[in-house]
């Protein structure tokens, strides 16, 4: 039995001035970062590295679009993973701070 549950769309984000730039750096800037962290590896990738690099332009350019035309639907991958990054950051200076040395 399939059980089909829809939940309601997410609100539209809050317009600012400069939202839609700035929206548009952040849709560039996390696809070009994966394409440079596959670029710098120290082992040839064979197919890995063209099909991830492919891959990475698609979702740029879904992204760009979305950040440009479909603003109010935009939200950014910075502000998202940057919280997960600072409480990494913070437990492990906590743990450095607590551990001895």
């Amino acid at each position: 039995m399939w059980l089909l549950v829809a939940r309601t769309p997410p609100p539209d984000a809050q317009h600012w001035r400069g939202r839609r730039w700035l929206a548009a750096v952040d849709a560039l800037a996390w696809p070009l970062l994966w394409v440079l962290v596959f670029g710098q590896a120290p082992m040839p990738l064979g197919i890995v590295g063209p099909v991830v690099v492919s891959l990475a332009v698609l979702c740029a350019i879904g992204r760009l679009h979305r950040a440009l035309w479909l603003n109010h639907r935009y939200w950014f991958t910075t502000w998202r993973w940057g919280r997960v990054a600072a409480v990494l950051l913070l437990v492990g200076a906590v743990l450095k701070l607590v551990t001895p040395a």
